[in-house]
């Protein structure tokens, strides 16, 4: 019999009984339990503008993750924490991964920052990224996601959000201090260790970060849809392929992977108004399996023997300056100037095949960003700067003859290319009263990529040897603050942004699914963005707060993949298969509207009740004129939770969860996804709805010792994330040691 969700699942229960208590509470004395999961009214953040700005006075909605947050809920990787907001979903095709979404964008039209230095390159692609997992979470001091475009601040790729991390930071002035870390997961035997020390003299200040992860395959739940079940795997051999079937069907194997992560910082403070910092971040995993593709059949057996990410490498020197002496044209200055390595493979073989295909990428990542603000009296302020970027990428491809160990030059997936991005902006805040707080802003942006072809020829008949884009963009927002009382904060923000083509829409050669090839085209534009957002809060006397924002956003000449021709043909031969030729155009019109809402209830001095959901719904016209789903448009998730916190402990018992998708709410080109997605009834994909009941309690000695244990997916509930390609964890075991000194 095949397992299905039902629609009405429990934790609609479980978010009214968070809710309800705000109507039924009349008076209790405030609390000081300690949560980052709602908004703060007078909370200060630094992603809006660059500056710090207090919440209540940004038209944006702006969440963050706290440091403690992120010690108590011990996520696994970056992922992981941006996940634990409630308002960002998280999509995973392997366990080395997470792409996250928000607002119904995803990969390429998000930006993430490192202390303040963009991390997106000119081949983040449409489909899902894992770029994200590079951060560590243990060296992260909080998280900051801006919602909605952001294109005026951060230029290209701001369309749906901008999510900035923050991580830890030399101190002057303080002893020798640290923390040691050791961390066990069942599900997938964790074995995590990290470490790190910092020492702030008068004028020199360091810290030291080391983090280490071992997971093996990860193990998802007993009780669900059979259809995510792949009781076998490949075992490759010198004189053949082997299936195998595994002693335990639920193990998801290849899942499996490493990574390390260091983090080296120093400052020095020439002066009271100078701070200079260099940072190393450096960043490397095993090779490691994409279980969706490991999914795939044909004629009967396992589609491929080998589909592996190689080695994902990052590393970021960045070397800042900030000045703090009020002069003519700033009060505050910040300088920026960093390059960045990123170095990503992608290695397949067919079931049997004695040819390894292997194509590796390089990108060295140049930015320098100037940041300025000034103040005038107590009603206004400026935010301005300049930023310019410029990526060179490099793209290798060659085959592996297994039977005479040889190798040889084959295509590779993107041309040799540089694209870059120049940009200047300003952001005018006035206090129009005490109360009214009304911020614009505008930003003049120029880009460009040329792109090499010459190597592909030999294997694509492609019309063009070379390409070149030049464009340009102007984007602005506009969005008001209204604080009537202490109690009550009123936003309205509207605001447009663009995304530039880079190095992954106009050049690349791959197969995008069964069939299909995208090959590249030189005709492509910016798209742009067009939103208006609103967003309510309110904070009772008693400690209660609530939050509700809705927002719309159009996207238009937004880059799809489309079907198209190359020289004329509307198929060719690609890895031996006949498949259809696609290309990314300026060729849709997608829009995407959604309401989130958040309460957090006091319900004695020591418990807290806290729940959040997001609703969000997402179309793009087809080259046809019909309309599909959005594919990075989420059904409804959220979180709802029930804190203890009393003296050194801490107790937290929650539930996450996602609605359902039907099968012809699915984007058309997930539905004939069958190796990642469940079969309804009529044997049709879909994505069920699920939810896992968690608890995870924490104690702190005076010591500086802190143990926590948590029990995840209490029910063994079998569930895939929406558009994932592998399971979430099954009933999990999680035990964690923290030490400080």
């Amino acid at each position: 019999m095949r397992f299905i969700h039902h629609r009405a699942v429990p934790f609609w229960a479980l978010l009214l009984g968070a809710v309800l208590p705000i109507f039924a509470q009349k008076s209790s004395a405030p609390t000081q339990l300690d949560t980052a999961q709602s908004q703060d009214l007078s909370e200060v953040v630094v992603a809006g503008s660059r500056w710090s700005q207090a919440m209540n006075h940004l038209p944006s909605q702006v969440d963050v993750v706290s440091k403690k947050n992120i010690a108590q809920f011990q996520p696994q990787t970056a992922a992981d924490l941006l996940g634990l907001s409630g308002k960002v979903f998280i999509q995973k095709s392997q366990q080395g991964g997470g792409s996250p979404m928000i607002r119904g964008f995803a990969t390429n039209r998000l930006i993430y920052t490192v202390d303040g230095v963009r991390m997106n390159t000119a081949i983040f692609r449409s489909g899902n990224i894992q770029n994200v997992i590079n951060l560590d979470p243990f060296a992260t001091e909080r998280a900051e996601v801006v919602f909605g475009p952001a294109s005026v601040v951060y230029g290209s790729d701001a369309v749906g959000g901008v999510m900035a991390f923050s991580t830890l930071q030399p101190h002057f002035g303080s002893a020798v201090r640290g923390n040691v870390d050791f961390r066990f997961s069942s599900a997938n035997k964790e074995q995590t260790a990290h470490a790190d020390v910092a020492y702030g003299g008068k004028r020199w200040a360091a810290v030291t970060s080391l983090s280490r992860w071992d997971f093996d395959h990860l193990r998802q739940g007993s009780r669900g849809p059979s259809d995510y079940v792949k009781p076998f795997y490949v075992l490759p051999g010198l004189a053949g392929d082997s299936v195998v079937l595994q002693s335990d069907s639920n193990l998801q194997i290849p899942t499996a992977y490493r990574q390390w992560n260091f983090m080296q910082k120093v400052a020095f403070r020439p002066s009271d108004q100078w701070k200079i910092e260099y940072a190393l971040h450096h960043s490397q995993t095993s090779a490691y399996g994409r279980y969706d593709r490991h999914n795939r059949m044909r004629n009967g057996l396992p589609r491929y023997a080998e589909w592996d990410y190689g080695p994902q490498l990052w590393t970021l020197n960045l070397l800042s300056a900030q000045h703090l002496k009020k002069t003519r044209w700033y009060d505050q200055a910040s300088y920026r100037a960093a390059v960045q390595t990123f170095a990503e493979s992608r290695i397949d073989r067919s079931m049997n095949g004695t040819d390894r295909t292997v194509q590796s990428e390089y990108v060295t990542a140049y930015s320098f960003n100037a940041d300025y603000t000034r103040a005038w009296g107590k009603a206004h302020r400026l935010f301005y700067g300049l930023e310019g970027v410029l990526d060179d990428v490099r793209s290798a491809g060659e085959v592996v003859h297994l039977d005479t160990d040889s190798t040889e030059p084959n295509y590779s997936r993107y041309p040799q290319a540089t694209w870059y991005s120049v940009g200047a902006y300003a952001s005018h805040e006035w206090n129009a009263s005490p109360k009214t707080t009304v911020t614009s802003g505008l930003r003049l942006n120029a880009v460009g990529l040329d792109a090499d072809f010459t190597s592909q020829l030999a294997y694509f008949p492609l019309p063009f040897a070379s390409a070149q884009i030049r464009d340009e963009a102007l984007t602005g927002s506009l969005g008001v603050a209204h604080r009537p009382n202490a109690r009550w904060t009123f936003k309205a923000n509207a605001g447009t942004a663009f995304r530039a083509p880079n190095v992954d829409d106009m050049g690349k050669i791959f197969d995008s699914s069964p069939g299909m090839v995208v090959v590249p085209n030189d005709q492509l534009k910016s798209e742009y963005a067009y939103n208006a957002d609103v967003d309510i809060a309110w904070k009772s006397s008693a400690g209660v707060k609530v939050d509700f924002a809705a927002y719309a956003t159009l996207l238009e000449g937004a880059l799809v993949r489309r079907p198209t021709t190359l020289n004329g043909e509307d198929s060719i031969l690609y890895d031996g298969e006949l498949s259809r030729v696609e290309s990314i155009q300026n060729a849709a019109v997608a829009r995407v509207a959604g309401v989130h809402f958040a309460a957090e209830v006091p319900l004695a001095p020591a418990w807290l009740a806290y729940a959040s959901i997001n609703v969000q719904n997402g179309t793009e016209v087809m080259d046809d004129g019909t309309v599909s789903a959005a594919r990075h448009a989420a059904p409804v998730f959220g979180t709802s939770r029930l804190t203890f916190r009393k003296n050194r402990l801490r107790a937290d018992a929650y539930v996450n969860f996602q609605g359902a998708r039907a099968h012809d709410r699915l984007a058309v080109e997930e539905q004939a996804k069958t190796e990642i997605y469940a079969k309804d009834a009529n044997g049709q994909t879909y994505s069920p709805a699920w939810y896992t009941a968690n608890v995870r309690a924490t104690y702190t000695t005076k010591f500086g010792l802190r143990a926590q244990v948590g029990l995840e997916n209490l029910t063994d509930v079998r569930y895939r994330p929406y558009s994932s390609g592998v399971s979430g964890a099954g009933r999990n075991v999680v035990v964690a040691l923290h030490v400080q000194f």
